[in-house]
């Protein structure tokens, strides 16, 4: 089974690389398939840097990887390097409390964040503060409105960066380049190649019997050693997350016992979403990952309302796991 990964090559003023965007996709055709961005993301991550590494694809260059709100809000994956990955959020978030939060400790960790598509709404001067990126598609620019470029020009002051997107033509490069902005991205300079890598398969029947682990009370550690040690993909996925120096920097973890023990339940609870979300769904209808997904979120929120504690997550899994029968087909 083969992973598929798009990355397209943001330039430097003298046109020379800078980093990848990572774009997902889900077959040798090179186009985004139609599925929820959160969804992207994880199968992204589990595919490819689970796999092979980010910095493989990027060849160590920075690495822009797009994000929706559930991901950064719940399922932030802190294992990506921050020297190498610069945290993309999407046009489409809302920007609320929690998001600001979550962009707030993503800062602490040392994460770069980009703001993609900006529009120039006010809506997104909340979370100016934490931006380091800012990209704009070619479109939305006039640089003759005297108002976008008070606006560009604050964002200079700041330090933010200045990307443009969708550059087709010298021209359109010159024009904004002379114009101030930093770094550039569209079909005249290079269009999304593909990357395929052999991706690592889990066993299905593994991925629930650690999510059941993961919602239970009781986290046994133990159990989910032994379900590691039965499957060379998932214990070639951890080994390969734990030895990565951004995660440990200074033991070297040979053993899955010491891995789990290492991490502890938190950071192995992330660990197992991120894997489960990403091959839940395998060869089944979209819809059906989404109903899941829907269901898991209301039975969530419900949960909270009535008072019911979140750790273990047992309103998030018995929403995720109503439509069970329909995805192992029994």
């Amino acid at each position: 089974m083969f992973a598929y990964v798009a990355r397209q090559a943001i330039y430097n003023k003298a046109k020379q690389v800078f980093g990848y965007e990572l774009l997902f996709r889900d077959g040798i055709k090179n186009c985004f398939p139609d599925v929820d961005p959160d969804e992207a993301t994880s199968s992204m991550l589990a595919g490819s840097h689970l796999s092979v590494g980010v910095e493989t694809i990027t060849h160590n260059k920075v690495a822009f990887i797009n994000f929706h709100t559930d991901t950064i809000i719940n399922r932030f994956p802190s294992t990506l390097d921050p020297l190498n990955v610069v945290i993309e959020i999407i046009e489409t978030v809302e920007v609320t409390p929690e998001l600001i939060e979550a962009c707030k400790q993503i800062k602490k960790q040392g994460y770069r964040i980009a703001l993609d598509d900006y529009d120039f709404s006010p809506n997104w001067e909340r979370l100016m503060q934490y931006v380091d990126y800012i990209k704009f598609e070619v479109q939305m620019i006039d640089l003759q409105n005297a108002k976008q470029q008070a606006i560009l020009k604050k964002f200079k002051e700041r330090g933010i960066t200045l990307v443009v997107e969708r550059v087709e033509t010298h021209e359109e490069f010159e024009l904004f380049n002379a114009a101030g902005f930093d770094f550039f991205q569209g079909y005249f300079l290079s269009k999304p190649e593909m990357v395929k890598h052999k991706n690592i398969d889990v066993s299905m029947t593994s991925i629930i019997e650690l999510l059941s682990i993961s919602a239970s009370a009781d986290f046994d550690a133990r159990k989910v050693v032994d379900i590691f040690e039965k499957d060379v993909g998932l214990t070639f996925k951890l080994m390969r997350f734990i030895n990565n120096p951004t995660v440990n920097k200074k033991n070297n973890i040979e053993s899955v016992t010491h891995a789990i023990n290492f991490l502890g339940q938190n950071e192995m609870k992330k660990f197992i979403a991120l894997l489960a979300l990403a091959n839940l769904k395998g060869n089944k209808p979209e819809d059906l990952l989404v109903s899941s997904l829907t269901r898991a979120r209301f039975c969530r929120q419900l949960s909270a309302k009535i008072g019911v504690a979140e750790d273990p997550p047992n309103g998030f899994m018995l929403g995720l796991f109503s439509r069970i029968d329909a995805l192992l087909d029994t």
